[in-house]
């Protein structure tokens, strides 16, 4: 069972690594930054970000290289569109747009070169300081009655230690995600011992995955300043969550919610449509089209 509520620090930052190249979605990628695909007219970005307010996060700091500043140009004001839809008398647009300027307070890194996530997380490292933060990733997903991060946040003021979204893989995925073994110790909350990157079919301890979503203290740059090139030859990030398991402890929180894979062809189409079918605006529209072209198919 967890203890009573802790008196931690408060996690007021989040970083959102955003350098990758995106290559499971070229031709599109290549002009487009992977994390500014649209789920019906909202990027995947924003909703991100869109969590991390709702988590109670108050500065979002991101990690862009090359290309990406269409990210960064996103939440930024776009006074001459803005100036147009005053002029039409577009209002309900206008305050779109300008919601998404004032959304949240909005800082950039640079990751110079791709060496890993891991990499990309310690060049946040100034921008961070001395503080305990959190890390999205912007591949996965999550749909539920309360925010993933929020999740990981109640489970980290009870614990004072850093925290990793958990969530149950098929069997026979294993490979494909880092995995962790622990004992169960409140609903849905794990104390972990173990953490395996990737590991070989048939050897993985368990079938709880590390997913995108993490509170971590700010030890974590220097264990991973000290983390030698893992597997892939990058700086892996699950390889520092290990040593970090075993120096101050971490847990893990099987999240609620569905989750959906934006680095999956398929698994993001999925996403675009339950964001449709939930609008209020186009939500019967596209559930009556959907039953038609089944009917037809």
């Amino acid at each position: 069972m967890l203890p009573a509520m802790t008196k931690v620090r408060p996690v007021r930052k989040a970083v959102l690594p955003v350098a990758g190249l995106g290559t499971r979605f070229l031709p599109v990628t290549k002009a487009i930054p992977k994390e500014m695909l649209p789920l019906v007219d909202v990027p995947v970005v924003q909703v991100i970000v869109e969590e991390c307010l709702a988590s109670g996060i108050e500065e979002i700091i991101f990690v862009t290289s090359r290309g990406k500043e269409p990210i960064l140009d996103y939440f930024d004001r776009a006074a001459d569109l803005e100036a147009l839809l005053e002029r039409k008398q577009k209002w309900s647009e206008l305050e779109i747009v300008r919601h998404v300027s004032e959304i949240a307070r909005i800082s950039s890194v640079r990751q110079p070169e791709a060496k890993g996530l891991g990499h990309a997380v310690l060049c946040a490292r100034a921008a961070v300081g001395d503080e305990p933060f959190a890390v999205l990733l912007g591949d996965d997903i999550l749909e539920g009655r309360r925010p993933a991060l929020r999740q990981l946040l109640d489970v980290y003021e009870r614990s004072a230690e850093g925290v990793v979204g958990l969530y149950q893989v098929p069997a026979g995925q294993e490979h494909m995600y880092g995995i962790v073994k622990g004992d169960l110790v409140d609903e849905r909350v794990y104390k972990l011992n173990q953490l395996v990157e990737k590991p070989d079919p048939g050897k993985a301890p368990s079938r709880l995955a590390v997913i995108g979503r993490y509170v971590l203290p700010p030890e974590i740059f220097g264990i991973l300043a000290s983390t030698p090139p893992g597997r892939g030859g990058e700086i892996q990030l699950t390889d520092a969550l290990s040593t970090l398991c075993g120096t101050q402890g971490l847990m893990g929180v099987e999240i609620e919610g569905q989750r959906f894979d934006a680095g999956d062809r398929a698994s993001y189409v999925l996403a675009v449509l339950s964001f449709a079918l939930r609008r209020a605006d186009i939500g019967a529209a596209v559930r009556a089209g959907i039953e038609k072209m089944l009917s037809e198919a």
